[in-house]
């Protein structure tokens, strides 16, 4: 049984088409997009390089406009432009290099305003869920990649959205990095009962976070299967390593790499 199937959605996209012109020719980046992200799925995006995730990820942030199509959020047309309904985090960071880590997280609070008060026990809090504590008053060049990404999708969260972006945040890691911050991700979902949305290139990362992935065609990108999956709920913290050469996750990569590749 799917454990959001009966959630409602956050996020529906209907016949979301996407076409853009180049000086020679007309191209299509996305196809009839039909997806519902439904709350407190995690939401995993594969496909090859150049079928349209990040474009379908810009769409949904509002840094886009679909050429044809509708994305409602919460049942109701969605804003043209991006707002603290959807919050996004980059493959590299977008930390401001003169704000300490905590000056970081609290920015979105300030620019709308939040009490003081209430703002520091917001950044306290998602400080202390991505383990950076005790690293608040340090400069954003003074952390590793792993910690740069932590400090951004604190940033995220202090904002609460209804849904997190995620656009391939952990692809520029080291394979151990990338490793834990899988791990420190899914128990910020499990503690937080966000929706997120994760594009990636990494089978093995999709399968072992989503609750629901999507594999997508080479251009023009179109959504060619869909499937559930109640892993990640299986996972013990800690040990997703072990879970890498479970059976089911080896089937389901063959799959859809052979989905991809053909």
């Amino acid at each position: 049984m799917n454990l959001t199937a009966a959630m409602p959605n956050v996020i529906e996209t209907k016949n979301v088409s996407l076409v853009y012109k180049t000086e020679s020719r007309e191209v299509t980046a996305l196809q009839d997009i039909h997806l519902e992200i439904k709350e407190g799925s995690f939401v995993c995006v594969l496909g090859p390089s150049g079928c349209g995730k990040t474009s379908l990820l810009r769409i949904l942030a509002g840094f886009q406009q679909p050429t044809s199509g509708e994305v409602l959020l919460d049942g109701k047309a969605m804003s043209p432009k991006p707002d603290k309904s959807r919050g996004v985090v980059f493959q590299q960071h977008t930390l401001f290099p003169w704000l300490t880590v905590e000056k970081n997280v609290e920015f979105g609070l300030k620019m709308r305003k939040v009490p003081e008060r209430e703002r520091k026990q917001t950044v306290d809090r998602y400080l202390e869920m991505v383990g950076l504590s005790q690293f608040k008053k340090t400069a954003p060049y003074e952390l590793s990649g792993g910690m740069k990404q932590r400090a951004s999708i604190a940033r995220v969260l202090a904002n609460d959205p209804r849904i997190v972006l995620m656009d391939e945040p952990f692809g520029a890691l080291d394979a151990f990095t990338k490793e834990q911050m899988q791990e420190n991700v899914r128990q910020i979902w499990i503690k937080t009962n966000k929706t997120f949305f994760l594009i990636t290139h990494d089978v093995d990362e999709a399968l072992l976070l989503g609750t629901h992935i999507i594999v997508m065609s080479p251009r023009p990108g179109r959504i060619i299967r869909e499937f559930d999956s109640r892993l990640t709920y299986e996972i013990q913290e800690g040990q997703s390593r072990a879970y890498r050469m479970n059976k089911q996750i080896l089937e389901k990569r063959e799959e859809i790499l052979n989905l991809i590749t053909h």
